[in-house]
């Protein structure tokens, strides 16, 4: 089994140095699934399926990102994961690799079966599969808000992503089902998504070795989105991704701690920060009426960049826990109303 995707030749662009790599065009790197080493796990994905008397395997294309494409039954993979060169320059950037482990690329190709399922079977217009699992039709959003100890999901993807959308949902619920060697029934009793787990069992049953009934002609070339230099996919996905690199909170980190550390008397912010922590979290939980969770995540990250900065608090500064609260609540609000602790300048 392979994927479907046309074998073309890997120019010779792996020694640019980054400067002279980010000028080049995406399309035109002749990226390639086939012959790669995501070959063999894409054929893994078909034979988990396979073994489950499932016939239908989703063409796989270099894409973007992670994704299925609404009405379409195909999975694209993004375009890093073909190259260790790429590899290194998306770690670089975006200080991680979604998919670079084994384990973490199957997690995610089962996950975009489920949708490619869905798509294919016209899964989600069944009045059963919309009791378990809401309607499919509900806006998406860039944001949500999940409950961490829910039991009514599985968890598959990190941040509770099953949690986002119905669509999600059953995507990741798909996926926990798919995956070989758990006993799924074990892991999720006494959990309400046991019963979505038990319906995908049965959904499944019912189109093992079925041809998919919807499986629409369409140019993988549509949805690809790579006709766009390097330098500008990551100016743009830096941007989208900025709350979470290490230096987005620095300038105001070092507004509030101004001590410098060889000045007597000066403490480390982040012991500061830890002794009044819950001090901290019970202000801006009661004024925002935000979960302790959710702030407490955050403070983890300031003190964690309080450290790595060496930043410290100046002596004798008595209106420290004012101010570190009322920053703190500020970022909570903005998160509230926006979906992001920051808003970009």
């Amino acid at each position: 089994m392979h994927c479907y995707i046309q074998c073309v030749d890997l120019q010779d662009w792996s020694n640019l140095s980054d400067d002279e790599l980010f000028e080049r065009n995406i399309s035109q790197l002749n990226l390639k699934l086939y012959g790669s080493e995501l070959e063999p796990l894409i054929d893994e994905l078909y034979i988990e399926l396979s073994q489950k008397g499932l016939t239908f395997f989703p063409p796989c294309f270099v894409g973007d990102e992670w994704f299925c494409p609404v009405g379409i039954p195909a999975i694209f993979i993004p375009f890093f994961l073909t190259h260790d060169r790429l590899r290194r320059l998306e770690r670089k950037m975006i200080l991680e690799v979604e998919g670079d482990t084994k384990q973490w690329f199957m997690r995610l190709m089962r996950h975009e079966a489920g949708h490619a399922y869905s798509f294919a079977y016209r899964l989600n217009r069944k009045k059963k599969w919309q009791q378990n699992f809401g309607l499919a039709s509900t806006k998406e959003t860039d944001t949500y808000r999940p409950r961490p100890y829910s039991r009514s999901y599985v968890l598959h993807l990190d941040d509770w992503y099953a949690q986002s959308h119905p669509d999600e949902d059953f995507a990741e619920t798909f996926a926990v089902w798919l995956t070989p060697d758990l006993d799924w029934r074990e892991r999720y009793r006494g959990w309400n998504a046991l019963r979505k787990l038990e319906y995908v069992d049965e959904l499944m049953q019912s189109i093992a070795g079925k041809q998919p009934v919807h499986q629409p002609k369409f140019r993988a070339s549509e949805f690809n989105f790579l006709d766009v230099k390097l330098k500008d996919f990551y100016a743009q996905k830096r941007q989208l991704y900025e709350e979470s690199y290490p230096d987005f909170y620095d300038k105001d980190l070092r507004r509030i701690f101004s001590g410098s550390p060889g000045e007597s008397g000066n403490a480390k912010a982040s012991r500061t920060l830890k002794s009044h922590r819950r001090q901290i979290l019970s202000s801006v939980c009661l004024w925002t009426n935000e979960k302790k969770y959710t702030v407490n995540q955050l403070l983890a990250k300031l003190i964690k960049r309080c450290d790595e900065l060496e930043l410290h608090v100046k002596s004798g500064d008595v209106a420290f826990p004012l101010h570190v609260t009322s920053y703190i609540t500020t970022l909570v609000m903005n998160y509230l109303f926006t979906g992001k602790f920051k808003r970009s300048k």
